[in-house]
């Protein structure tokens, strides 16, 4: 009972700070918005052509995309640290970022000024593609990182650094043979940014978290059991192998949508879990939800400091979040020294 109250109360204490940043996001930027005119606007009662045009075509897609984007790299992070049992595990560490990230831009050359002609349908394509490479970048990492027939985990971060930056060099010669307009909207995803979000990519990337994310919660508590020794864990009924490979398919296919949409945003997914774990214990049923939190309000803020710290200027979110996850990624490897 008292981990259940733990829990609601640190749900809501994020549920309260991410309503107060969507809050700060939707009435601050170039042209600031006073609470009545957001709520008159939203509900319809103020038609002001352009408070609708700045919350619903600016403001509020890029917010929900920033808070779909931190959910679902939080959760994907917490489920690579619970399969790798290695706290310094994130799909932008292990190269999944960048390979999922390389088959967009792949899918942007071959279709170099045909996009926009491919519409809807174009849009809806990226999460195939970024679930390919991303898969691709997996399979290729966990085939490397194997000796003696167990995943050895140091392996695993130095083959995912060598992967990332092999899958991060082909997207910029990919993105550097482009046209002008199509280098420059490669370019979004190399760095990680969502300055132009729309309702399209909100509609491309939410079957994918609806489907995956449940799945993942569902397995948790397998999460728990690896943790454990693997015969221990085979002693036991479960099916390791299989059970670690639906779980990891389900993270790939989450990353692969939120990177579609956001570009290569790392770092969320080696942050979020921490916290949460912090916060709420080592329950992996009780730290998913939170991660996810964690994540979207990470996103949410980086997204706003990325928007208004140089405005009318914009750096990418992917910055922002870097300059604050380099200094924890360090913290960390000094803290697991001790």
């Amino acid at each position: 009972m008292r981990k259940k109250k733990r829990l609601f109360g640190t749900l809501s204490v994020f549920a309260l700070l991410i309503v107060v940043t969507i809050y700060i996001s939707l009435t601050n930027g170039a042209f600031d918005m006073t609470v009545g005119e957001v709520v008159g606007t939203l509900l319809g009662t103020n038609d002001d052509p352009r408070f609708e045009l700045i919350i619903f075509d600016f403001r509020l897609p890029r917010i929900v995309i920033a808070a779909l984007v931190g959910m679902g790299l939080g959760v994907a992070g917490t489920v690579i640290q619970g399969i790798t049992r290695n706290g310094l595990a994130d799909s932008g560490i292990l190269g999944i970022n960048a390979g999922a990230g390389a088959a967009i831009v792949i899918f942007m050359f071959f279709f170099q000024g045909q996009i926009s002609d491919l519409g809807t349908m174009g849009i809806m394509l990226q999460p195939i593609f970024g679930l390919v490479g991303g898969l691709i970048a997996a399979l290729t990492i966990y085939f490397f990182s194997f000796k003696g027939g167990r995943l050895d985990t140091e392996r695993l971060l130095l083959t995912g650094i060598a992967i990332g930056s092999g899958f991060g060099a082909l997207s910029l010669y990919l993105s550097l043979k482009m046209k002008s307009a199509d280098f420059e909207m490669a370019t979004v995803w190399i760095s990680g940014s969502i300055y132009n979000a729309n309702w399209i990519y909100i509609l491309s990337m939410l079957p994918w978290l609806l489907i995956l994310v449940p799945v993942v919660f569902q397995k948790a508590h397998l999460l728990d059991l690896f943790q454990l020794e693997e015969a221990t864990v085979t002693s036991i009924g479960v099916k390791v192998e299989r059970e670690k490979s639906i779980l990891l398919l389900a993270s790939i296919g989450i990353i692969s949508s939120c990177v579609s949409v956001s570009g290569s945003i790392s770092f969320i997914g080696l942050m979020a879990p921490h916290i949460a774990r912090s916060l709420v214990g080592t329950r992996h049923r009780s730290i998913i939800p939170v991660s996810g939190a964690v994540g979207m309000l990470l996103v949410l803020i980086a997204d706003f400091i990325a928007k208004t710290a140089f405005a009318p200027n914009e750096i990418p979110v992917g910055i922002v979040v870097s300059i604050i996850g380099v200094p924890y990624f360090l913290y960390l490897l000094v803290k697991r020294k001790q």
